[in-house]
């Protein structure tokens, strides 16, 4: 009887501990970062204007030209985050979208994006909802909480709102850049096991996603390390690249990045290895200077993502440089390799939290839902290798039959058309629905991704009313290099 009593006390013991050690709720208070720290700000998401112009920049959201479906739509503030709602007047599908917008920065106001596809969603009988998240910077955990807490909150608020309906019968979730990491972390195993606002999706849409979750910081660190190295500043401290930019810049193009010298034609190899290996659009996507002149800026950070973390969670030490499309290395590649600085990330920085979510949740590829993603091929800020990331991830928690990706052949990040992102939802829909996969694209074998024409099957260049000029622009400013789709 001691004996049983004894091992019941010990298992008890052990389960609280495992516990503890994956998420959820503990009586032993959490370390506290510099994220927690800070003090956000909402806007009046109930003012009037709001359904008119939009906030931060946002598209439109009054009933855009050519639709003809009334809608209601509410905004509000819930748990510290805008919303905003809209749901057709008369013929709602019963299915609702969770839009999750992308990082917007480090600033103290938080701002509420309507999905690009909305006219299609309410021309089709959608509800969609989308969040401001209680938190700037780069904070995924809010992002996955607080979009999670507005779709349980659906029906509530709508009854506040003065309409009765229906839970959905189905709930989606899709999102851009870090919305796309939000949207890819939100239908993993772990994170419904260890968020604090649980809820199961039926499908989601991924585009432009940080689908490698902290591998998106490894890659800043060895693209700079690399740069270091080729312009031969390589013994140069990791975190204090802003004391040498101007001469790394220097060394390596004579203007940036559209004329790269000796140097740094070595370095575009090193990056497009980095980045998805040889493939259409990457040369127009690394000589776009606008977006590299981000990429340059998250050069000499300190690992912890702006404060998310406490500690640094970039390592390197996986990386192999090379200068062409062999894997096996020359001498050269070999001295180079030799050269270039290691950093390894902190033990335990993004560890499993005992008060919920990972401050920065992970994609590990532990869905059984279907799941489609877009992503541009000339990407140099989420590149293409997230997708390959992903694709890994999947396959290796068996998981890889849910899992459809379509490359698409623009030189930026999110340049996607409005056919190719609704294409992209219908796609996954009709799979859920219908039990019929998609088709996609092979993201990693090396030969069909080099393809001249890769990307082709699923790149809508025809511009309609609700696409960007600047969208339509670059794709018909590289189509002259590139070879010709079929």
């Amino acid at each position: 009887m001691k004996m049983n009593m004894r091992k019941t006390v010990a298992l008890t013991l052990l389960s609280s501990l495992w516990l503890a050690g994956c998420g959820g709720s503990s009586s032993v208070p959490e370390e506290t970062r510099a994220q927690d720290a800070r003090i956000f700000t909402t806007p009046n998401f109930a003012a009037a204007s709001d359904y008119e112009a939009g906030i931060g920049g946002a598209a439109s959201f009054k009933v855009q030209a050519g639709s003809a479906v009334a809608t209601d739509r509410w905004t509000g503030v819930l748990n510290g985050a805008g919303y905003r709602i809209e749901v057709p007047k008369t013929g709602w599908n019963g299915k609702l979208v969770m839009y999750a917008h992308g990082y917007v920065g480090e600033t103290p106001g938080l701002v509420v994006n309507n999905p690009p596809i909305r006219r299609y969603l309410i021309d089709n009988g959608y509800a969609w909802a989308a969040s401001s998240y209680s938190k700037n910077f780069y904070d995924v955990r809010a992002g996955v909480e607080d979009t999670n807490a507005l779709a349980l909150n659906f029906t509530k608020i709508a009854a506040e709102k003065g309409r009765t309906l229906t839970a959905p019968s189905r709930t989606y979730i899709t999102g851009h850049s870090m919305g796309g990491h939000i949207t890819a972390a939100a239908i993993e195993d772990e994170t419904y096991n260890t968020a604090i606002n649980k809820i199961r999706y039926n499908g989601a849409v991924p585009m432009c996603g940080v689908t490698g979750d902290t591998e998106l910081f490894d890659y800043f660190a060895g693209y700079q390390l690399a740069a270091q190295a080729l312009a031969g500043q390589a013994a140069y401290p990791f975190s204090k690249f802003a004391d040498i930019a101007a001469a790394v810049k220097a060394a390596l193009f004579t203007t940036f990045t559209t004329a790269p010298t000796a140097q740094g034609l070595k370095l575009s190899e090193v990056v497009k290895n980095l980045t998805g290996g040889e493939r259409p659009v990457f040369t127009q996507g690394f000589a776009n200077s606008g977006l590299q002149s981000v990429v340059w800026g998250t050069f000499g950070r300190d690992g912890t993502v702006n404060g998310i973390l406490n500690k640094s969670s970039v390592d390197t030490n996986r990386f192999v440089y090379q200068l062409d499309n062999n894997p096996a290395l020359t001498a050269e590649e070999t001295a180079l390799n030799a050269a270039i600085q290691k950093v390894s990330a902190a033990p335990d920085a993004n560890r499993l939290r005992t008060d919920g979510l990972r401050w920065i949740p992970k994609v590990n590829g532990e869905f059984k839902i279907p799941v489609v993603t877009i992503h541009t091929l000339g990407d140099m800020y989420v590149p293409f290798s997230m997708e390959q990331i992903y694709r890994a991830r999947a396959n290796a928690e068996g998981n890889g039959a849910w899992l459809v990706q379509r490359a698409i052949r623009a030189p930026s990040h999110c340049d996607f058309t409005i056919a190719e992102q609704a294409e992209a939802f219908n796609a996954m829909v009709t799979w859920e629905q219908t039990g019929v996969k998609p088709a996609g694209d092979d993201v990693t074998t090396p030969a069909t991704v080099a393809s001249p024409t890769y990307g082709c099957t699923f790149t809508r260049n025809t511009g309609g009313v609700d696409d960007s000029a600047t969208t339509v622009n670059t794709r018909t400013a590289i189509a002259p290099a590139l070879a010709p789709c079929p």
